[in-house]
């Protein structure tokens, strides 16, 4: 190979590896590496609005490829901007490079405009920070990509000192970074799983999103039925297991979950499979005493003064569950029948009311128009809640949510990204117009690349979550209100044309013409947020 400069390098690199977009806010020190870009075939540079916004269409790629997303920030304000989705991919387990400008060797050391130390920064919040050279641009890259997607994926940051872009190298990464395979679990643990679950006589199975990676909703669903179990889903395990389900038993911490925890206080084992507990802490919903067997490719994390560790099974998951499988056992002693006339009874609740229009209709007609391979990506606020417990999500990917960083602008980000990394499929996000506000710049990113998302805006002028705790401490509402009264404002933001509904036929008719046309269309849904009030924040604990 002849030489190339590092900016080549790179960017060859990231293109051999299957990476398709970079985004971000450009600087002077970025010049060559976006010049590169622009000469590669293969891979784009995205410029967005925001750093931010930025790092979420980054993290949304890594997770709907398996690919590292990859985003730029310059010095300082670009780099602590970057960090809000970086953190994101980390807490949401997706594979991501963040790239930030860095100091020369000299001024690292000295006060200096916008100089702050990247590598401090970045440290906490990524799976391994690190600095680039000129002499091993290809073995950083791959060793960057490695851990990304190993383990429970995250964030990677690597500096770029100024001025190194245009010195030579010969090193460029190879293809695809693969996973590293994990070892199949240790064999006194599944040992201990199988003896624990089969003295148990009411378990109950409890999926994370590790399940989701290690792609074993065929097995989760044999053993539930084999055995007569339910399952519980943490929020980003949705579509593991249809929502219509004999033994599906609803979605941990959000809106029900009180209906949801009827079910789980009468287990008596808890098989965590692929349960990761930055969603949600097992203390938050487990009843004390309650026993746990984790079956995951790290080890539990749990209260043990609270919480017996009957197994923790470390390893190649699929493996783990073969043992289960093969268990010569009776079915256990669960009333399945009553815990599907539970789950029917909890979406009555989550039905529609009659008497106004609210978010429950609005996500019912929304899921009546977009496709069943359609992918929503929603941003996080009360309407998320619901979401988590109401929406039907026929497979892992079509829903796209942040849950264990919860990252309020997330939303439209996410479904740009969606759409770059899908342009066939149809996208929307599900916005409250707090969250909207967050990242409205980003419209012009998708006005610039031509996508046709559809942005549905619950405009009800209210933090509905903050607001309804502030009235069950009888606090005034206070700092909540969006806004006194009206919508988001004008015909078009950003060039981006809107139009405002105010009931279910309305909706349905603008979405209809929305996902039919050319480029991002914002539909405004005028909503009564009380409905949220008697759904979201119960307890999950009985």
């Amino acid at each position: 190979m002849t030489d190339l400069t590092v900016a080549q390098a790179l960017v060859t690199s990231l293109r051999d590896m299957g990476v398709r977009h970079v985004f971000g806010v450009p600087s002077g020190g970025w010049v060559d590496y976006m010049e590169a870009l622009r000469t590669t075939d293969g891979i784009d540079f995205v410029l967005t609005s925001h750093e931010g916004g930025a790092s979420f269409m980054a993290d949304v790629c890594g997770r709907l490829t398996g690919v590292p997303g990859v985003c730029f920030g310059t010095f300082g304000p670009g780099a602590t901007n970057l960090s809000t989705g970086v953190g994101g991919a980390t807490l949401d387990r997706s594979p991501l490079i963040a790239l930030t400008d860095e100091m020369t060797a000299p001024m690292r050391t000295r006060t200096t405009q916008m100089g702050i130390d990247h590598q401090a920064l970045f440290r906490p919040i990524t799976k391994w920070t690190t600095r680039l050279e000129a002499g091993s641009v290809g073995a950083t890259l791959a060793e960057a990509a490695h851990v990304a997607v190993s383990g429970r994926p995250g964030a990677v940051h690597i500096g770029l000192p100024v001025g190194l872009s245009a010195a030579q190298t010969m090193q460029v990464a190879g293809a695809r970074p693969v996973p590293a395979v994990p070892a199949k679990a240790d064999a006194a643990a599944i040992d201990a799983l199988v003896a624990a679950f089969g003295a148990a006589e009411k378990p109950i199975l409890a999926i994370g999103l590790g399940a989701v990676r290690a792609g074993v909703a065929d097995q989760v669903i044999a053993l539930a039925e084999r055995f007569g179990l339910p399952i519980v889903l943490t929020p980003m395990a949705k579509g593991m297991v249809p929502e219509t389900h004999a033994h599906y038993a609803g979605v941990l911490f959000h809106a029900l979950s009180d209906v949801v925890g009827q079910t789980h206080a009468e287990a008596d084992l808890v098989v965590a499979i692929g349960y990761d507990p930055v969603e949600f802490n097992f203390e938050g919903w487990m009843r004390d005493g309650l026993a746990i067997a984790n079956v995951d490719v790290e080890p539990v994390d749990i209260d043990t003064a609270k919480h017996p560790v009957a197994a923790d099974v470390t390893g190649d998951i699929a493996t783990s569950l073969d043992a289960l499988l093969a268990l010569d056992a009776a079915p256990k002693g669960w009333n399945m029948a009553a815990v599907a006339a539970r789950m029917a009874g909890m979406f009555q609740r989550l039905a529609p009311d009659s008497n106004r229009f609210g978010p429950c209709a609005a996500l019912d007609v929304l899921r009546d128009v977009l496709p069943a391979d359609g992918i929503m990506a929603c941003d996080v606020g009360a309407h998320t809640h619901l979401i988590g417990q109401k929406w039907p999500t026929p497979a892992p990917g079509t829903q796209i949510m942040s849950n264990g960083w919860s990252s309020m602008g997330f939303g439209v980000p996410a479904a740009i990204a969606a759409k770059l990394c899908r342009p066939d499929t149809p996208v929307c996000a599900v916005v409250g117009d707090g969250g909207f506000l967050m990242t409205v710049g980003e419209l012009a990113t998708a006005v610039r690349e031509k996508l046709n998302i559809v942005i549905v805006v619950f405009t009800d002028n209210d933090l509905a979550l903050i607001r309804i705790k502030q009235e069950k401490k009888a606090n005034p509402i206070y700092g909540t209100p969006v806004r006194a009264t009206g919508t988001i404002g004008g015909p078009s933001l950003f060039g981006v044309p809107v139009v405002t509904v105010a009931d279910p036929d309305a909706l349905r008719a603008a979405l209809a013409d929305a996902f039919a046309a050319d480029g991002p269309v914002i539909v405004e849904a005028l909503l009564d947020s009380r409905e949220y009030d008697g759904l979201v924040l119960h307890k999950d604990k009985p």
